[in-house]
């Protein structure tokens, strides 16, 4: 049933509904369903060519018409399967009701029916389903999204890899660094992370109630029946599955891959988390201005205002999608014995924490596109930070063998407002090679950034 979003009780389908059209026909129940139907006319295809007399190989035909149920199922399918529910009181049975009922008119397929679901629990539907939707969710919207952020960190610290900016250990001023430089860091830690999303393994198990194919062998005792199942799990689509094997389950597949996912897509939003902060603190001093948008407010009672929302929308969604995954990765890999139904209702949830990410990228997006930097308030706050020249000095001081470096640089400099001539005059009256006084002279807050630069060339 169609509701406007106005109604909606969550906002991933109402307020920012717009924003997850790409999602959700992945991660919805209508997207489960689809996949249940991928999965169970997979099996009945394989079941036809695995030599059994009592199901000879379908035709041609047959084949095609089953794999357009695939390709071309709609909501409307949806719909249909969810009024069968309505009877069966069983998601998964409807579905096998469902496909049945699309056999009318075709006696090929009239005769081999009850091969639909055959041998199969429940399970065995629906943890091939949510390895398909996640694999899906994963690289049509997770990954891409993570992409566009990285490129777009990527770029700007290349853009800024020259352009210095004090730094600020514990909130107070610390040696100088470039704005590029630190947008590096975050491009290295954030493609780390997004290569460990995408390396995750997805899979799959069919092999009945506990795992021990005791369906299958009461049938044909003979018929070897995990290298038929691996087969259809690991075959690419549209006849097989696509996913990686797991031969040893209790009637449902251990969920560890589903953990070991969302642990990884959590670290790369705690990175985003960190560098929401970052430019939020950033935009506050001033080092970067916000784009105007015509007709905007930033406060219903301060017309001045220009807020960084993105950042503040962004932080609060990835909050939301990680508190979602560290509950999913760390539920669903426990079962009470060989089956509890804990997982089930949790697994729905899936889709609204990879929900609460994507619209995160989004928002992030949106407001790394918007900034524009500020670089004379970046001169200004180093021109009133010569204190952080006393590093440089005091440790060329000890080179030559200065004795009490750091203790004179300390009683000239901590909690005092430093200028360049007191540094100079310092410098001056030190017994050190004139060549090192006149370098020493010569750097500035904003040249004192070491490799910086280069580091920031380098991503």
């Amino acid at each position: 049933m169609s509701l406007p979003t106005i109604t909606a009780l969550s906002p991933l389908d109402g307020r920012y509904a717009a924003k997850l059209s790409a999602l959700r026909p992945i991660m919805s129940e209508h997207g489960y369903m689809h996949r249940r139907v991928q999965v169970e006319v997979a099996w009945f295809i394989a079941l036809s060519d695995a030599g059994f007399d009592e199901f000879k190989p379908l035709t041609t035909g047959a084949r095609a018409y089953l794999l357009g149920l695939v390709k071309n199922f709609s909501e409307t399918d949806s719909a249909a399967i969810k009024e069968i529910e309505k009877t069966t009181n069983h998601d998964v049975k409807a579905v096998e009701y469902w496909i049945k009922s699309k056999f009318e008119a075709r006696p090929e397929l009239q005769k081999a029916a009850e091969f639909v679901h055959f041998a199969c629990t429940s399970e065995d539907i629906n943890n091939t389903s949510h390895a398909l939707q996640l694999r899906s969710g994963r690289d049509q919207v997770i990954l891409p999204g993570l992409d566009r952020i990285v490129l777009k960190l990527r770029e700007m610290a290349h853009t800024y890899a020259d352009v210095p900016m004090l730094s600020r250990t514990h909130g107070q001023t610390a040696s100088p660094t470039t704005v590029g430089k630190e947008l590096a860091n975050v491009v290295v830690r954030l493609q780390g992370a997004v290569d460990r999303i995408a390396t995750v393994k997805m899979l799959g198990k069919m092999n009945g109630a506990v795992g021990n194919y005791n369906a299958h062998l009461s049938a044909w005792p003979d018929f070897d029946w995990e290298a038929f199942s691996r087969k259809v799990v690991e075959t690419p689509e549209p006849l097989g599955l696509g996913l990686t094997f797991q031969p040893y389950s209790i009637q449902i597949e251990p969920h560890d891959y589903m953990a070991e996912l969302f642990d990884a897509i959590a670290r790369a939003n705690t990175i985003l988390v960190d560098l929401s902060r970052d430019i939020w603190g950033y935009v506050s001093l001033g080092y970067f201005k916000q784009r105007l948008k015509a007709g905007e407010i930033g406060s219903s009672t301060m017309p001045h205002k220009v807020n960084p929302i993105d950042f503040e929308n962004a932080e609060g969604n990835l909050g939301l999608a990680n508190a979602l995954l560290r509950h999913l990765s760390e539920k669903l890999p426990v079962s009470r014995w060989q089956r509890d139904l804990t997982d089930s209702t949790v697994l729905r949830n899936i889709g609204v924490a990879m929900g609460y990410a994507a619209l995160a990228y989004t928002s992030l997006m949106t407001g790394l596109n918007k900034l524009e930097l500020n670089e004379e308030a970046l001169a200004a706050d180093l021109d009133a930070s010569w204190e952080v020249l006393a590093e440089p000095i005091q440790t060329v001081m000890r080179r030559y063998g200065v004795q009490g470096a750091y203790e004179k640089l300390k009683e000239v400099t901590r909690g005092k407002t430093v200028t360049a001539e007191a540094l100079h005059a310092l410098i001056d009256g030190l017994e050190i090679p004139q060549a090192d006084k006149d370098r020493l002279r010569a750097m500035t807050p904003g040249s004192y950034i070491g490799k910086a630069a280069e580091l920031a060339r380098r991503v």
